[in-house]
């Protein structure tokens, strides 16, 4: 097992911003969890220093339908994804005062196995001029994300036998190159289906893995992109140009489990390349250091953190999570060594939700509607501001662009002033 010297934790911060093969702006969220998903924002965003007690002034808000995805920002446009009735509805919106600018849908069918909602779960992906959406009841759609035609679409649950699962398609798909990759589910090989971007043709298809509700992340091996995709029970590294996979590990449980929180990736000096993925239900922890074809753990383990869909926000050598369960006792905000996955403090009782990182502060949107702006290191955690300006539950991925934080629970779309 590879072993880390204490003085690289320096260089931890400088973890693998890949390069994407969209082009994005100062201030543009095109994707769940930001420009490289990793929850942290350009390098340009800036946020205030704290909050009034009224907490951040109201820009504007508006109805919205059923649906836990996140909001995609790109060039002034905000992108939403919701389900009204029996419509499955993406908008285009003007990011400064959510006027519509185009607005398209396609019919839904849906219904959970399990819990109550039944809109879609995955934050749209834009790459270039288009715009991806991926379904609860596997339809992928490829639009035109400035006119909103429709490029082409599949129905992938037909078209590749794969199962809805307890609350529907939730993985949000990724792009690299030419390729879409998308955590499908099927049968006969078609665990993950890579699209052609242009055509929307299948180009290749791979492993008979049951999906996640995880959205897979891209790392840049040298001069190569590869995907970190985990599945419900593996985590596997996949060249999306063709499928091959190049190594696998374990990761996750059988019965009522899910795996949700977003792989996160990172290179250090001595170009050593580290993942790390966590899961609730006693799954737990991974920390592993890899190459294009081989996998070795690090440390593992369900004691300091083990995160039902909160991904981490890794910064100079530590991680932040809400470690818990949306479903259990109230979340632990916990600050965490990442050379050797010692949990450094707790915050018990901090409620669960999801973070985003800017400006060196962080986010943090609780699923009872509460925000908070926190300032955090390794020695402990300060609270800035807290608001609560909405009163539904929220589980979809905030979103941060030029100083806007874009919230939505099930009924409403609210944009909030963050900036200085």
């Amino acid at each position: 097992m590879p072993v880390l010297k204490p003085t690289l934790i320096l260089f931890l911060a400088a973890f693998f911003l890949s390069q994407y093969s969209f082009v994005t702006h100062a201030g543009d969220w095109p994707q769940i969890l930001g420009p490289n998903r990793t929850g942290i924002a350009d390098p340009d965003e800036k946020l205030a220093s704290q909050w009034p007690e009224t907490g951040p002034r109201e820009v504007w808000r508006r109805p919205v339908g059923s649906g836990y995805a996140g909001i995609a920002v790109v060039d002034g446009v905000a992108f939403v994804f919701h389900r009204i009735d029996d419509r499955e509805i993406t908008e285009a919106l003007d990011a400064k005062t959510g006027t519509v600018i185009w607005k398209t849908e396609h019919p839904t069918r849906f219904r959970p196995q399990v819990g109550g909602g039944d809109g879609p779960l995955c934050t749209p992906t834009v790459s270039q001029d288009k715009l991806l959406t991926f379904g609860a009841q596997g339809m992928l759609t490829c639009l035109d994300r400035r006119t909103g035609n429709q490029l082409w679409q599949h129905r992938t649950h037909q078209e590749f036998d794969a199962s809805e699962g307890y609350f529907g398609s939730g993985s949000s798909p990724l792009v690299t190159g030419n390729h879409v990759l998308v955590n499908i589910g099927g049968r006969n090989g078609a665990g993950v289906v890579g699209f052609d971007l242009q055509t929307g043709k299948p180009a290749w298809k791979t492993n008979d893995e049951p999906a996640s509700y995880a959205a897979p992340s891209l790392v840049q091996l040298n001069d190569k992109q590869y995907a970190v995709v985990i599945t419900r029970y593996q985590c596997l590294l996949i060249d999306p140009a063709n499928g091959s996979i190049g190594w696998s590990f374990a990761f996750g449980m059988r019965g009522p489990t899910v795996n949700a929180a977003t792989p996160i990736t990172w290179k250090t000096m001595d170009n050593q390349y580290h993942l790390f993925v966590t899961a609730s239900y006693g799954i737990g922890s991974v920390c592993a250091s890899f190459t294009s074809t081989e996998v070795s753990t690090e440390w593992n383990g369900t004691g300091s953190i083990a995160s039902q869909y909160c991904t981490p926000i890794l910064r100079d050598g530590h991680l932040y999570c809400i470690d818990g369960r949306d479903d259990g006792p109230p979340g632990a905000m916990t600050c965490v060594d990442i050379l050797s996955g010692k949990a450094l403090w707790r915050e018990e009782n901090f409620g669960y939700g999801s973070l985003l990182a800017a400006d060196g502060k962080m986010i943090a949107v609780k699923t009872n509607g509460t925000i908070k702006l926190l300032d955090v290191s390794p020695q402990g955690m300060k609270i800035l501001g807290k608001s609560q300006p909405l009163q539904g539950i929220i589980r979809a991925f905030p979103s941060l662009s030029n100083g806007k934080l874009f919230l939505r629970d099930d009924s409403t779309l609210i944009c909030l002033d963050v900036s200085p």
